[in-house]
């Protein structure tokens, strides 16, 4: 058979419940789904274990709630790859013998349920810390004043209930996720929708997600020019600047992530959900198959490299790279009219990317 990609992110060839599979080809799938979720528990605790030290550092307010976000992104992102994973291994030790460990179709139920929930809830969290960052830069006060702490616990919960929502709404509406042609995974009626229902679910997923990553490119580009407008009228402290060039450099990072991993899944669904009419042929049927097992495949990615934006672009990281392209480039004035230079106008001290 054809080799194919699951959701672990690796390429493996449908081993099939009527066929049966060489042990080398199982164990060269399975060791991969091992190693994409050893990554990504790593990455994320990595990433956590970061962000909860400068959470309980901080004392600035607009930074706590950003990071309040970042945390419970990464939790997200964990929680993923260890139910995920489980359940793609669980598969994998069963031979993807549906019909025999899985008569009820539960354990597909649920395997459906944590894909779009584990897939939706990354993209609400971008796109509510995108607009946070956005109010707290241009409405400052209003940031200060009327956001406190117990609101944006609240505006968490309520972005986690709504991808909760639409995971479980297939199973409230008794449309349970079926079982996709490779047999590794569990996701909406795609490929034969088969009436109007079959067409709405994997709509509102799609329209829903894309929704988040346009709000994350409106907010974040009027954040980013907000701030370059203000630096370059003096308007604003140095370190109260810094902080903020670190927050909008990782959502900036996360907005890219989440576009280039996502935005294909979230456009499949819907050129998908749209082909209910039409015959289709079997030569259509595998390659609307094969394509949407690539695009998973690049979804998945999103919850390994989210992670590293928050290590990677951490304010002693970004330092020490502008103290480098400074000391190669010697560009100080352009640096210094973004403010990216080490020497802070506003003091003439070293300040800026200071801790």
């Amino acid at each position: 058979s054809r080799p194919r990609a699951h959701p672990s992110g690796a390429s493996e060839i449908s081993c099939k419940s009527g066929v049966r599979p060489s042990n080398n080809t199982c164990s060269q799938s399975v060791t991969a789904s091992v190693i994409s979720m050893t990554v990504g528990i790593f990455s994320n605790s990595l990433a956590l274990f970061i962000l909860l030290r400068s959470y309980n550092r901080i004392r600035i307010k607009s930074k706590a709630s950003f990071l309040l976000f970042a945390s419970s992104l990464v939790i997200t992102d964990l929680l993923g790859h260890l139910i995920n994973g489980s359940l793609v291994l669980f598969v994998y030790s069963s031979q993807k013998k549906w019909e025999l460990f899985d008569p009820h179709r539960i354990v597909c139920t649920i395997f459906g349920v944590c894909m779009v929930f584990f897939g939706l809830s990354p993209l609400f969290l971008g796109g509510v810390m995108a607009v946070e960052r956005c109010i707290g830069v241009t409405r400052p006060i209003f940031h200060s004043t009327v956001l406190a702490s117990r609101h944006m616990k609240r505006l968490l919960g309520i972005t986690w209930l709504l991808a909760g929502l639409v995971a479980v709404l297939p199973v409230l509406l008794w449309r349970p996720y079926k079982i996709q042609s490779s047999r590794s995974w569990c996701f909406f009626h795609m490929e034969q929708p088969k009436d109007w229902l079959d067409v709405l679910l994997p709509l509102i997923f799609s329209l829903l997600g894309l929704f988040a990553l346009l709000l994350s490119i409106v907010c974040n580009t009027l954040t980013s020019f907000a701030l370059l407008q203000a630096r370059l009228r003096r308007k604003h402290h140095c370190r109260g600047t810094a902080y903020h060039l670190e927050m909008i450099c990782q959502l900036l990072a996360i907005m890219l992530v989440s576009c280039v991993c996502w935005g294909p899944l979230l456009v499949k669904s819907y050129t998908l959900s749209r082909l209910i009419n039409g015959p289709v042929t079997k030569a259509k049927e595998e390659s609307a198959s094969s394509s949407l097992l690539t695009v998973i495949r690049m979804a998945t990615w999103n919850q390994i490299l989210d992670p590293w934006v928050y290590i990677l672009l951490r304010k002693a990281v970004l330092r020490k790279m502008f103290t480098l392209f400074y000391s190669l480039g010697n560009k100080s004035k352009i640096l210094r009219s973004v403010g990216f230079t080490s020497t802070c106008p506003c003091t003439n001290q070293h300040t800026l990317w200071q801790d």
